[in-house]
C-alpha cells in the first residue's frame, strides 16, 4: 500500500487541522492505521492508532482529548482531527499502515509499521 499524507500547514495556537492520508493498493481494511509525528531533534512519537474496523483507537498522553482519528474504508484514507493545537505539536506528521489479523492489539511503535506516507509539516505559531 502506498500513503499520501496531507493537510499540514501554518495555524495559530489554538487553532485546529485535519490531516488526510490518503492510500492506494488493496486489501486497506486489512491494515491498522497510524499517526506519527516528529519534531525537530526529538525522537519520533506515535500520536494516535486506529484499528482495522476503526472500534478501537489509542492517543497519546500529549494529545488525548485534543486530537481525533478515524479512518473510511471505502474511500481509503484515515484523518487526524487536531484541535487546540500548541507550540509542541509543531512537527512532520507521518502516517503509516501496519497489515494486521483483526486480534492484533494496537502498536505504537514505528517499526512495526510497514507502510509509511511522505510527512506532513505542521507548524503551530504562538
Amino acid at each position: 500500500v502506498q500513503l499520501q499524507a496531507s493537510g499540514g500547514g501554518l495555524v495559530q495556537a489554538g487553532g485546529s487541522l485535519r490531516l488526510s492520508c490518503a492510500a492506494s493498493g488493496h486489501s486497506f481494511s486489512r491494515y491498522a492505521l497510524a499517526w506519527f509525528r516528529q519534531a525537530p531533534g526529538k525522537e519520533r512519537e506515535c500520536v494516535s492508532v486506529i484499528s482495522r474496523s476503526g472500534g478501537n483507537t489509542y492517543y497519546g498522553d500529549s494529545v488525548k482529548g485534543r486530537f481525533t482519528i478515524s479512518r473510511d474504508n471505502a474511500k481509503k484514507a484515515v484523518y487526524l482531527q487536531m484541535n487546540s493545537l500548541k507550540v509542541e505539536d509543531t512537527a512532520v506528521y507521518y502516517c503509516a499502515a501496519d497489515h494486521v489479523i483483526l486480534t492484533t492489539p494496537l502498536e505504537i511503535r514505528g517499526s512495526a509499521y510497514d507502510y509509511w506516507g511522505q510527512g506532513t509539516l505542521v507548524t503551530v505559531s504562538s
